[in-house]
């Protein structure tokens, strides 16, 4: 690296480090890269973004990782998806050049054998002339055999690679739909879920519940013990919800402080049953520094129920279960609300209404 790239590098380096503080986002890898490539300008449509974002006076660290996700995570996944291509491509020409050499010596065999008939066909051949005959067809058959074995470990370790690069793809596929930080599925999985869910429901197969849930006072943790511990927050909550659901449902981070299970086979009353199972649970952990040991206090969440209804869309039933988590939250926080709790309490006629 010449003086003038390290000099520039260091540039970006310094940009980079000089956003994180402005926006008060935590220095993380990934956010430092996210800075770092927009110091640089290679990526004009994330600048477009992170600009408009400074603009607003709206940056956190959710929207970083947001946009980590969709610029940065997604351009790692799609050059493995490129390797992965390319892998396959060069062992499909090497299997092609392994069936093309067998070929060509499987046709010089069957050449040298016409020839061989042809001769034992003539006139008596003495001794000499057998044992030469002998020798060529035992050499030609020799050189058959060694590009038959060439084929077959050429095949073979076509099928190791291949299945190789199906392992690699299918790590791929999962991690692109996974949450980095707290390891459940995220939103994208979430939508691509409750979208086959509803088409399920909507073909007789069974109920379905949905359940929103919201972190109490999130922004607190971050304000009062940093980021850090806001993310042991996410994590601590990923975790249960994922421990409390199984077979067929769906644990996802719905977006920032926000997280969802998708409940194939759950009617409404199951679904509160588990949400509040769910929410005691939650409860019931008491959050630590982890530097410290330091006591945090405890985290709670706010939960909505909702069920499917006859010619329901994925955006129907979300609606329906985020007045119930609004509800909850106006409630107090802490509670399971239910849109049979929203039709059965005045107290929320808005809020209850289609």
């Amino acid at each position: 690296m010449s003086e003038q790239e390290f000099r520039r590098a260091l540039g970006y380096a310094t940009s980079a480090i000089d956003l994180l503080k402005r926006a008060t986002i935590p220095p993380y890898p990934q956010f430092y890269e996210l800075l770092y490539t927009y110091a640089t300008g290679v990526n004009p449509s994330l600048n477009s973004r992170i600009n408009e974002i400074f603009r607003d006076g709206h940056a956190t660290s959710d929207i970083a990782e947001r946009l980590y996700n969709e610029f940065l995570r997604a351009q790692d996944a799609n050059a493995r998806i490129s390797g992965v291509s390319e892998r396959m491509s060069r062992r499909i020409v090497a299997v092609h050049d392994a069936i093309d050499t067998a070929m060509t010596t499987a046709s010089a065999y069957s050449a040298s054998l016409q020839i061989a008939s042809g001769d034992l066909g003539a006139d008596e051949l003495d001794t000499d002339e057998l044992r030469k005959l002998a020798g060529a067809l035992l050499a030609e058959t020799r050189r058959m055999q060694d590009a038959n074995h060439q084929l077959e470990m050429s095949l073979q370790a076509s099928r190791d690679d291949i299945d190789a690069l199906q392992r690699d793809l299918d790590d791929v596929r999962r991690e692109a739909l996974l949450d980095p930080l707290t390891k459940i599925h995220n939103r994208k999985a979430f939508d691509d879920g409750l979208l086959r869910a509803v088409g399920r429901a909507a073909e007789g197969h069974g109920h379905l519940s949905l359940i929103l849930i919201d972190i109490d006072h999130f922004k607190n943790f971050n304000d009062t013990w940093g980021h850090q511990t806001g993310d042991q927050v996410l994590r601590l909550v990923a975790m249960t919800l994922k421990s409390n659901i199984k077979g067929k449902d769906i644990a996802a981070r719905y977006g920032g402080e926000e997280f969802a299970a998708i409940l194939p086979d759950t009617d409404l009353e199951g679904a509160v049953i588990l949400a509040d199972n769910i929410r005691k649970a939650i409860q019931a952990k008491e959050l630590l520094k982890r530097s410290t040991n330091e006591k945090l206090g405890r985290v709670t969440a706010s939960f909505g129920v909702a069920s499917y209804r006859a010619s329901d869309t994925p955006s129907g039933l979300i609606e329906r279960a985020d007045r119930c988590l609004y509800a909850a939250k106006h409630l107090g926080r802490n509670k399971v609300v239910s849109e049979t709790d929203l039709d059965n309490d005045e107290t929320f006629p808005a809020l209850g209404a289609a």
